[in-house]
Order: C-alpha cells, then structure tokens, then sequence
C-alpha cells in the first residue's frame, strides 16, 4: 500500500456506507450487548468450510464469512470481485488488491467510536486508546520542526555503562531491560505516576534512565543512582564484590514491581493478581499437575514466573539423553543428532575455559596465548602439530545441547519417588506420584536462565556446557494446552498455520571466566538483524553467528504476535 492510502477505498463510500460499517462493528465485530455476542457466536462461521476459528473476515460489499488462513475469503474476493473484508476479531479492514490491512482516517474514526460504545455496554471502561496529539501539543510540533529520523542504521538507544567498581552485572541487565521493546514504550510515553514521598523510587530511576538511553548522547553513562537505589532496596546485593546477573534481575524486577502501580492506580502488592507494567510484560503462569500414581487423579496448581531457570548437562542433577530415540528430529529449527561428535564440537566445549589475556578481544587470542603452554610432541615442528597432540585427550561431547533439549527436560513428568509421597486426594492416603511442569500462561517477554553456576556443600563451580539456541523459538510444544499432543515424550506438529506462541532473540546475557572471576556481557538486537555487544563502556557491532556462538547464560525472547486484553 502506497503513502497516499489504499485507492480502493472510494468504491466502497458510497450511499449509506458509514450506517452499513457501523452495523457491522456492532453486531460481528465489537459485541457489546449479550445478544449481538449469542449472534455473533450463532452466525459468524465460515461459508465454505462452517469453522468458527482460523482468522474469520466479513466481506463488506455483502454478507459473507471466510477463513482468512485457508484463504476462503480470498477466493471470495476474487470471485465477486470484493476488494474490501473487515477482520472480525480485531476489526482491520483488509484490501484483497493492495494485499495488506490498510488505514483510512473515517473508517477508523467509526471502529473507535463503536469500541467505545461495545466497552461501555459491557461495563469495563476504556481498555486502551491510541495517543492522539491535542490542538496544544499539534501547536509545539509545529514550531519545532526539528525531528530525530529512525532509520535502520540508527543508534539511538545504544549507550555505554560505565563499571563503577564490579558491577557488570547489573550493566548487563540494564542493557537487556531498556531494549525490551514495551518496556522502552512505558518509560518513554511518560506513564509512571509517583506518589512516593523520598526520592528513593526505582521506576522513576528507570524512566530516567531511558530518556538518558535515547537522548542521542553517544558518551557512557555513569548509573551511580541506579546503583545506589540497588543497594538500598536489595541489600543482599550491596557491596562492590561481583553478583550474579541472575540474581540481580529476578531483585530489579521485584523492586520495580513493588514501586509500580497498576492500570487501576492501586499499589502492586499482591504478585498473582498485578496488572503493573512488569508484571503485563515478564509473568507467565506455570501448571505443576501432579498425577497418583494409584488412581491417576491429578492435582494442578498454576504459580506465576518471571523466568525459567534450565539444569544443564554436566550438572550433578542427572540429565536425561539428549535425543531420545536418535530419530534425528527438527524442532525450532534444530536437529538432534544423538552421538554427533566433532573435533569442532570438542574444541568449543573446551575453549570456553580458557582464560582472558589481557587486551584480547577475539577467541584466537585466548587460544594462541594458552597454546604457547602445549607440550611439544617428537619431532613436532608445527603449532597445528602441538594442537592436534593436545586435542585427542578433550572429553567427548555427546551431540550439541540445545534450548529445546532443556526445556523437554524441564516439562517431562518426574517420577517423585517413594520418599516424596504426597497425600492423594481421591485415595485419601499417601501415594507415590508423578509431577509435570508446562507453561499454562506465556509472558510477552521469556527470559530463560541457563543454570551455569552451581553451589552445594561439596562442590562450587561453573558448568561450561555449550548450548545452542535459536533466534526463533516456539514454545508450542512446552504448553499445557499441547500435553495430549505429546506420544512417549514426543511432540507431534500440529497443522495450524497461525501460531502465537513464537518468540524472537533480543538480547543474551553470557558470563565469561570461572566462578570465581569473570565478566558479564550482553548482546542486544538493535533492529531486525542488527546486533551489538555491550562489554560496559563499549558497545560493538555484531553479528548473528557470534550471538549463537556465545556461551549464553541469560536468554530474553520476546513475543512474535501480541494482543490487547
């Protein structure tokens, strides 16, 4: 569709075509009264194929439904020659010719008008608005036409963090949070209303934060008050020793939801029923059914999350095979290979321990200042040589680990054991049971923490097992809603072609070094396909194979599809 708008608009408006569209948001869009919803209900199914589902439209010329997956609205429109169909459940007028959702400044004057009346008759109020500029504000735009363009090539928003004394940990995270796309949108339209008497409130830091972000400053900023406010609302993270980013995520987010007030103006103090920007954009709701073994009665229990931590091989928590049956399967476009061992394989697996020289930015420098350390082999005149010496005795890796491996881990049913019996309410006595975890709720923003730190009595030490991940995930196959699509453990595909639960890459966390000493990073995607990597003060470009190289140790995914509730 052109800039002037879509041109076929005009054979529409004609006669009593305001009166028509307006009966038609009524009636099979919007819904406000009880009737026009049992009507909507009763008529609103396909023409051709009778489903009610698969993105039904209403062809404006005459009455007539169609599926806009199977495209049976587009052999319609094709047939009579009606250009125009109107979406029935967000209500987008679609042009057949032009071949996309146009705009057309009446059209949507009436849809708005007829939203307001349906929210009205069902008693909710005003659930959202598009910002709409007033005479005052049409005024300042006016006299100040200076305007900042967003191309493609644009780095408005990237800015450096200065270290401020081991605190890498929390420049990483704040990287992630101010590239969280409706995130940025919150703090940038102004809507944090504070009522807090001291200056001590975290989400006005924010709010302040981000106009720093997208000032267009390129010099680093120094976050000494975000810092400062840290350490007197989490006090465990007080202190200039290192902290883990994890840790200090999961308290940025509790500290921010409390100073947050949801849409109704109330305070957030009850985390399962917040509707404060936090928790809209990073709760999900995960199921935990738990099955008796004896009667096979289920007790589910749904508890919100703010991200979901992964066990990794090599952990002392057992780990089941990455590829159960070896059928050499493709999910979230990764094949697992059972027993896929390679040279490459075992040298990344390795190289990730190596220690960092001082001024090295590339893998090559770490590997060329370890490798002067080899021994050298009879009559071995040549690095490669040394190389080739020194490899033979690398652990084996058994086939890449992946995303998808850790979370089919995470949502296969767990046998509690003799020892973990829970009293069954069917059998009324204690039983040996079975629990599953699957997501029931999917947040906006999917954050996955890569367990790669572990603490017991005996053992304190960092997991260096390489996981690949996806730039593209579809949490599908992880949903309650597809457990009976699971055969042994197995995800089988369904045929629908819409799916909502995809997610996209935005931003990862890796940790580089050992437990005890290390440095904190983070890659965040700037557009489309441009990413950056923020070491502190320092952001570079980067590219996606050095994104889905990197060790990964906090993955941000963000929604594909979103809708307004």
């Amino acid at each position: 569709m052109g800039p002037a708008g879509c041109p076929h608009v005009n054979g529409f408006k004609v006669d009593n075509w305001k009166q028509n569209l307006r009966v038609i948001y009524q009636c099979f869009v919007w819904s406000g009264s009880a009737e026009t919803r049992k009507r909507k209900a009763k008529s609103c199914v396909c023409h051709m194929c009778g489903a009610h589902l698969n993105r039904l439209h209403s062809c404006l010329y005459c009455v007539f439904f169609g599926c806009f997956t199977k495209k049976h609205i587009h052999e319609h429109a094709k047939n009579k020659r009606h250009n125009l169909a109107i979406d029935l459940l967000y209500g987008g007028i679609y042009c057949f010719v032009c071949q996309d959702y146009i705009y057309d400044k009446d059209m949507e004057q009436i849809a708005k008008e007829e939203q307001r009346k349906a929210w009205k008759l069902q008693g909710v109020g005003e659930k959202y608005s598009t910002w709409e500029p007033t005479k005052r504000e049409l005024e300042l735009l006016r006299h100040n036409p200076k305007r900042r363009k967003m191309t493609t090539n644009c780095t408005i928003g990237l800015r450096g963090l200065i270290n401020l004394g081991n605190t890498c940990f929390m420049n990483c995270i704040v990287q992630a949070l101010t590239h969280t796309p409706l995130l940025r949108d919150f703090f940038l339209s102004d809507r944090h209303k504070c009522e807090m008497q001291s200056n001590s409130c975290l989400v006005c830091e924010m709010s302040q934060l981000f106009q720093e972000f997208y000032s267009g400053h390129r010099s680093p900023h120094i976050p000494f008050r975000l810092l400062h406010l840290v350490w007197t609302h989490a006090r465990h993270l007080a202190g200039y020793e290192q902290q883990d980013a994890h840790e200090f995520l999961i308290a940025a987010l509790d500290v921010l939801h409390r100073h947050c007030k949801d849409d109704n103006g109330k305070k957030a103090n009850n985390p399962n029923n917040c509707n404060c920007i936090i928790d809209q954009i990073f709760t999900g709701g995960l199921q935990s059914d738990v099955t008796c073994q004896v009667c096979h009665g289920v007790s589910t229990t749904i508890d919100p999350f703010w991200d979901i931590s992964l066990d990794l091989p090599g952990s002392s928590t057992p780990f089941w095979p990455l590829s159960p049956g070896g059928d050499g399967s493709t999910l979230n476009g990764e094949s697992h290979l059972s027993g896929a061992t390679t040279l490459t394989d075992c040298l990344r697996r390795y190289l990730i321990t190596l220690p960092l020289s001082q001024g090295a930015t590339t893998l090559t420098d770490c590997l060329r200042r370890y490798l002067i350390t080899l021994p050298l082999s009879q009559g071995a005149t040549t690095l490669t040589d040394c190389l080739r010496r020194y490899l033979i005795t690398l652990p084996l890796s058994q086939g890449a680990t992946t995303l998808t491996d850790c979370l089919r881990r995470f949502t296969r049913p767990e046998h509690l054991g003799s020892g973990a019996k829970i009293k069954c309410s069917g059998c009324h006595s204690y039983q040996e049971s079975t629990k599953q975890l699957t997501m029931k709720k999917l947040p906006i923003v999917a954050c996955f923490h890569l367990k790669r730190f572990e603490h017991s009595a005996k053992l304190r030490r960092k997991i260096i097992t390489y996981v690949s991940f996806p730039l593209e995930l579809d949490m599908t196959p992880f949903m309650a809603s597809s457990k009976e699509n699971r055969i042994n453990g197995q995800y089988q595909q369904s045929v629908d072609v819409f799916n909502d639960n995809k997610y996209s890459l935005f931003a990862v966390v890796n940790h580089q070094g050992t437990l005890e000493s290390g440095h904190y990073t983070t890659f965040i995607r700037q557009h489309m396909d441009q990413w950056f990597k923020c070491d502190d003060a320092i952001i570079t470009k980067a590219s996606n194979k050095d994104v889905l190289d990197s060790e990964g140790y906090l993955l941000f995914y963000h929604k594909q599809f979103l809708e307004y509730e």
